[in-house]
């Protein structure tokens, strides 16, 4: 996919200036790389924003334009605002075709559906990495790299010395020396809670007979006398 740019000589510097670029809706940013001075460019802010939102912007070999002049150049980073989509800066590298790069590179997955982990074992596909850092030729340089998960049995996984990189792709000398896993499937973690359940009490209700009321009601009744009695002391009789 080629992206082309369009960016204008700077010559402003500075953080006023930069200021100002920025209220007349541009971003500034440099050019830099291929043993050649850096250049100072703005561009426009809304066509940069559009094309931030593009995956194959951030890893793609990019076809920029500067006064009528044509480089291929790479996005290396870009600042934005901490809370207004706005782009605050953008730095570009310059390419040389004979001199590999080092570049992140996103991982597209396929076939996770029907991978024999998920179909047969019911477990869940889990993303340890969504992009890989490679090292290539520029005109290797992939869009992305395809990883196929049909083969996937449930609690295997899919490390990075495993995956099938596009002819003159490798990975980081890091990746390959520690070759972390790239993608699992795990049976879904479940979350258990354990009731406690008493045990039963029945509990009998019934209507109470009339004489039990009766009885219930004086026997009440002869609580009440009873303290009272027990205070009252007979007087003493006369000889």
């Amino acid at each position: 996919m080629k992206i082309e740019v369009v960016a204008f000589p700077r010559t402003l510097q500075g953080t006023g200036a930069s200021r100002r670029l920025r209220t007349s809706g541009r971003v500034p940013g440099i050019i830099y790389g291929a043993d050649k001075p850096v250049q100072p460019v703005e561009l426009d802010q809304n066509a940069l924003l559009r094309h931030l939102k593009l995956e194959a912007f951030h890893a793609s070999i990019l076809d920029m334009t500067i006064n009528g002049a044509k480089e291929q150049v790479l996005l290396r980073e870009f600042q934005m605002h901490p809370w207004k989509p706005i782009a605050l800066h953008a730095d570009f590298q310059r390419i040389d075709k004979n001199r590999k790069i080092h570049m992140k590179v996103p991982l597209h997955f396929v076939n996770a559906d029907i991978c024999p982990g998920v179909k047969v074992g019911g477990g869940v596909v889990q993303h340890v990495m969504n992009d890989i850092e490679i090292r290539c030729l520029p005109g290797d340089l992939p869009e992305y790299i395809e990883i196929d998960l049909k083969d996937l049995q449930l609690a295997h996984s899919i490390h990075v010395n495993e995956l099938a990189l596009p002819h003159g792709v490798e990975a980081i000398s890091k990746l390959k020396h520690d070759n972390p896993a790239v993608v699992t499937v795990q049976v879904p973690k479940a979350i258990v809670i354990e009731e406690e359940v008493a045990a039963p009490v029945t509990e009998i209700i019934g209507q109470v007979p009339a004489e039990g009321e009766a009885a219930a009601a004086e026997g009440a009744e002869a609580e009440k006398k009873e303290p009272e009695k027990a205070e009252k002391k007979e007087p003493a009789k006369k000889e």
